[in-house]
């Protein structure tokens, strides 16, 4: 019965965590910020490569700035397998995950990329502040 309730706890505690609203198609992700005139937030993973999943529980959720992120911005998450889903030759790196902030409209980066663990709350808020999505 204890299970059953810490189990349940869990799932929950997951349902009303603010997260990012990812999306997995890299060029719907494109053509809606430029429709919507916002910025592209891309992170780009390894299948298999724990950091990834610890990135994303630790500085991709329950942070500050994720409601500024889910307004202002269009987030796309990418993995290294699907190589041929993105322009790969853009968001080319070898470091797992990489987060790059984009420029929708000239796909340029707005700073340089996150790599690794790089990609902690402080570097985050730092990279949005410089782009103008969100000030503490």
């Amino acid at each position: 019965m204890i299970r059953v309730f810490w189990g349940l706890w869990g799932v929950m505690q997951m349902l009303v965590a603010q997260h990012i609203h990812w999306q997995g198609n890299y060029h719907q992700a494109l053509t809606q910020a430029r429709d919507l005139n916002q910025s592209l937030l891309v992170l780009v993973v390894k299948a298999g490569e724990k950091r990834c999943g610890e990135v994303i529980a630790k500085s991709l959720m329950n942070q500050p700035y994720i409601e500024a992120i889910n307004q202002q911005m269009i987030a796309v998450m990418v993995t290294y397998e699907g190589r041929l889903s993105y322009p790969i030759e853009l968001y080319y790196t070898t470091i797992f995950p990489t987060l790059f902030f984009v420029d929708s409209h000239k796909e340029t980066f707005l700073g340089e990329p996150l790599y690794g663990e790089e990609i902690n709350a402080t570097d985050i808020k730092n990279r949005l502040n410089q782009c103008s999505i969100w000030h503490n």
